[in-house]
This record gives structure tokens, sequence and C-alpha cells, in this order.
């Protein structure tokens, strides 16, 4: 029988003469020194910082019976629970790399995660999100896996690297070892061997994959090491001005950079995350009540508003919450912060290629500062503005394309070289595709996108995934994708579509061929028929396409 271990069993932390940590460090900190503090709340369960570090212990030592070890990359598919952040932080305990897989995907992206992510082991769930049943998708995504004699060793053409997958609910399900077994496998490995991989993480060391949508036709891989996801976090609680035992509210996925950024700011102030696995905005005001937060990283419109616009919200509710973070265009940013009388709001910019924000605003700073540009640079980032096509840095004042460098910006992406040598310039700035400038204080004003992405509710889109998936359709000779405003998603994807000669096609069966088949978000929403495109000397102006579905609106 394992003897319960004490904080003394996990041994010192990473490096304390250095302030920056590993992901796994930052919680066993906790556990030496706040260790009966809650560290991670659900409405339905809560952990301590100890208690939370024994948990993920223990998965780390039957993760490691698997034949996981430093560097291999493992998967998570769930919903936000407590079982994903215990999975997440044993991974790594182990030196591992972390792919947190988007739960809206659907079987073609996940499938492609998986194998190119190189995934060596999969960990899921048996919750049902949102009419979702993950093993129903993991079982289309993964032809044999439905019939694999062994979940512990996997042989799959689909996903050659793949050993094991596993069950992290309650229910056994054919091709994924089910919990109780996965428990087991901790007996043959000795907490002090998880912690010595643990001790052994470097700073620089890849921490995590987080898979994005960019201009291609499928999700990119981004690389981010230990490193960068501590200098976003520690940058966010300064510039928050997060307290000591703060207790911060984020109900944002957790295969999100918009939860990682926050988490690592509670994490360094010793403080409480609390989320929850289905949003909705009645529960979510008594859990910020019950659990008197005193911070909110809500960052988008749809669940800012959702707050404020609920049938049982008043002022009241957020009576204990001291700043929020939201990002939102100018005024929609000061309406909401006129119905949030006793809480600061800030905002920033930032993209999953440099962790989370490289800039943001503080409370301390006046409304018309704080709100009406996306704030300053974080410590040790650089941010210049270029000309989009010569590439030269321009003054401020001027618009250009907003260009980082910094120990924020990401390793590159994931087995795509001629990806990477086109995102970065000659002087090493990572080129964003988004418009930009500074203005005579050095604030970065966000201007909108240069490249053709779509940002939906907070998620990137590639309009040439979507036309990519759209052009396989029998009677599709030509598909273009535009973003078009929306209130509750900020934008959302309109698809032109010119058919082939002698075929027929309705908005609905375009539609319904795209539902099911992508992520929700990426399902276009309007559909509109050409003959003929506006063009350019070489392409279609696609801001004319939009404009046809604004006039239709004004009409």
């Amino acid at each position: 029988m394992d003897k319960r271990p004490d904080a003394s069993t996990f041994g010192p932390y990473q490096d304390s003469y250095t302030p920056v940590l590993s992901w796994g460090d930052l919680l066993v900190r906790g556990a030496v020194e706040v260790p009966e503090r809650d560290v991670f709340v659900f409405p339905d369960t809560r952990r301590t910082y100890l208690s939370m570090t024994e948990r993920s212990t223990e998965v780390a030592r039957s993760l490691r019976a698997m034949g996981v070890g430093p560097g291999d990359h493992v998967g998570i598919l769930m919903p936000n629970c407590i079982e994903f952040l215990e999975v997440w932080f044993a991974i790594s305990f182990l030196g591992a790399v972390c792919v947190p897989i988007n739960a809206r995907f659907k079987a073609r992206e996940l499938g492609y995660v998986i194998e190119n992510g190189d995934l060596v082991a999969l960990l899921t769930s048996d919750i049902v999100e949102q009419h979702t049943d993950y093993v129903d998708l993991l079982h289309e995504a993964l032809p044999g896996l439905s019939t694999a004699s062994d979940p512990l060793d996997l042989h799959l053409e689909a996903a050659p690297r793949l050993r094991g997958a596993v069950m992290m609910g309650d229910s056994s399900r054919v091709g994924f070892c089910d919990r109780a077994r996965f428990e087991a496998l901790a007996s043959r490995v000795e907490p002090a061997e998880v912690h010595e991989l643990r001790r052994r993480v470097a700073i620089r060391d890849t921490a995590v994959i987080f898979y994005t949508s960019g201009t291609t036709s499928m999700p990119k891989g981004c690389l981010l090491d230990h490193e960068t996801l501590f200098r976003v976090g520690y940058n966010t609680g300064l510039r928050m001005e997060l307290q000591n035992g703060c207790r911060m509210f984020d109900p944002l996925p957790l295969f999100h950079t918009a939860a990682t950024q926050p988490m690592v700011a509670v994490l360094e102030a010793r403080g409480t995350y609390i989320s929850m696995t289905h949003f909705e905005a009645g529960a979510a005001l008594e859990l910020i009540r019950s659990e008197r937060v005193t911070s909110m990283f809500t960052a988008f419109p749809i669940i800012a508003q959702a707050l404020l616009n609920h049938e049982s919200s008043s002022p009241s509710d957020l009576g204990d919450v001291a700043v929020t973070f939201n990002v939102a265009p100018p005024d929609a940013l000061i309406a909401m912060q006129e119905r949030m009388p006793s809480t600061v709001q800030v905002t920033g910019f930032g993209m999953t290629e440099t962790g989370g924000s490289v800039v943001l605003t503080s409370p301390s700073e006046p409304v018309e500062t704080r709100l009406a540009s996306e704030g300053a640079h974080f410590p040790g980032m650089e941010i210049v503005i270029k000309d989009v096509e010569s590439g030269k840095r321009l003054a401020a004042g001027e618009r250009g394309e907003i260009c980082i460098r910094g120990p924020q910006v990401f390793k590159g992406y994931f087995k795509a070289p001629e990806k990477n040598a086109e995102s970065f310039d000659a002087e090493g700035f990572f080129l964003t595709g988004d418009l930009g400038m500074l203005d005579d204080e050095g604030r970065l004003h966000y201007l909108g996108r240069a490249k053709d992405m779509l940002k939906v509710g907070g998620e990137n889109v590639a309009a040439i995934e979507i036309e990519s998936f759209l052009s396989t359709h029998p009677a599709v000779s030509i598909a273009q994708v535009v973003g078009v405003p929306d209130d509750r998603y900020v934008e959302v994807p309109a698809a032109f579509i010119e058919l082939k000669p002698g075929h027929t096609a309705t908005e609905e069966e375009i539609i319904a061929f795209c539902d099911g088949e992508m992520a929700r978000f990426k399902v276009p929403r309007y559909v509109r028929f050409v003959s003929e495109w506006p063009m350019s000397a070489t392409k279609v102006q696609k801001f004319k396409l939009r404009d046809v579905i604004v006039a239709e609106w004004a009409s």
C-alpha cells in the first residue's frame, strides 16, 4: 500500500533562484507553501494545492507505467473538468508534452491532430457536452480503435505512434483502458521517479502544442515552452494587479490559451482558479457569488454579455470582483464597463503563437486609456509595426502589420518548416497577420486582420480550411469564405459559391453538408451563390463579398 505523501515527498521545485517555473513546478510550489488552499474549483469538485499535486502524481505514475516519458506527446480530449487538469499536470511532471485538443473538433479534424501531433497516448472522458460523445467521435476518427484487442497496445494505421487510449470517466468503453485498470498501473512506478523527472524539466522545453487554425487547410500545432506559458501568466497577473490568494473565474475552454494565461497568473499568486464544465450564465453567477470571486477572465463578449444580460443578474453579483479581462471594440468595452460599476475592465491583444496576450492594460489606468487601446507590451517583448508589402518599420501612428519578437513567441509550427519560414522575417519577428498601429506612448491599437482569417467567438478560423472542405461538395466549383459581423460572436463565416455547370444546391444543403464535418463555429452561417466574382488584377476582392451581406441587412 502506498504511503500518503506529504509536501517533502515532492522535493524542491525547479531552481528556487529564478522566477521562471515550469508548468508542473507552479503547482508543486503551491503544495509546499499553501498546501490546504484551494487551487481549482468546479461546481461539484474542488482540489487543494496539496491534493491536486498528489492526484497528478498518481496519474503521472500510471502514464509512466504506460511508457510515457520526457518529450512524448500526450493528448487530452475532454470538456472542462478536474480530470483534464490532473492529466495535464501529470504530463508535465514527466517532462512530456501536452496536446490539449479542441473539444469542438469533429472526426476529420481529430484524426488529423492525433496523427500529425505524434500522440503516443490519448486520454478522454465520458462526459457528454453539448450532445458530443467523445468516444463515438474517436471511433470515427480512428478506424480500428473500436475493435482493438488491447487499448494499451494499439496498432492503428490512422495514428501509427498512438500506443494507448484511456477513459478517465466512470464507464467502460470499447477501445479504451478503463479508469480502474489505468489507476492500477500506478503501483508499478514510485512517486520519486515521477518527481525526479519533473525536476529535470527545463523552462525552454516544449510544454504544450496548441492546434490553432491558420492560413492552411487544417489546424497547425503551435509549440509553446514552459517559459512562454510562465511569462504570459506572470505578466498578466502584474497588469491585472492580482493579489495573493486571488480567486479568479474563467469558464473558457481548457484547450485554449484563454485558460492557460490566467491560470498561470492565478498559480503565481497562489490563488484559486474557478471554472465550470458547461457555461450557463445563471449557474455562473451563482458560482461567482458563492465562491467570492475577486477577478474574472471572461475574455469574449459572448461570455461577459451573457452574465450581464441574464434575468437574475444584478450589480451586486460582481460586488467582490475587482477586475475583469475582456476583448472587444472600444465602444463595446465602454458599454460593458458602465454596467459593472464596482469592477474595473481591462483589455489586451495576443494569440496562440504568443501563449496569449503580449500587451494588456491595467486597472490603475484611466478608462479612456484602459479601453481605447490594447495596452503596452509586456517586459522583454518587442512590438513593431511594419509595412505589409515592403517589411519596412513604420513610425508611431502609421498602420501596418503587427510584428512581435521576444521570449513569449512560440518555437514554431510543428512539422511545418515552410510555414515557419514564411512566418518570421529576417530580424526574427513573428509576422502576426494582424493590422495595428502604435501611438506616441507605445500603446498598441488593433485594427483587424491582414491574413485571410476570421475570428469567431475568440476562435481563429482559416477561410481556406472551410473553402477546401466546401470544394469537396459535388456541386461546388469555387468557394470563397469571408467573415461578416455578428452581435454574439463578433464575426461568423459566410460562403460564396460558384456551382459547376448543370448542378444545383441550396443554402440549406451546403450548411448541412458542413454540419457535423467540422467544428460548429466553422460552419458557414450564410451561403450565397454567384456566377461572377469581384476581382482585382489577380485575386477575388473578398471585402466586396462581405459588403454584399452587409448591404442585404441594410436594405
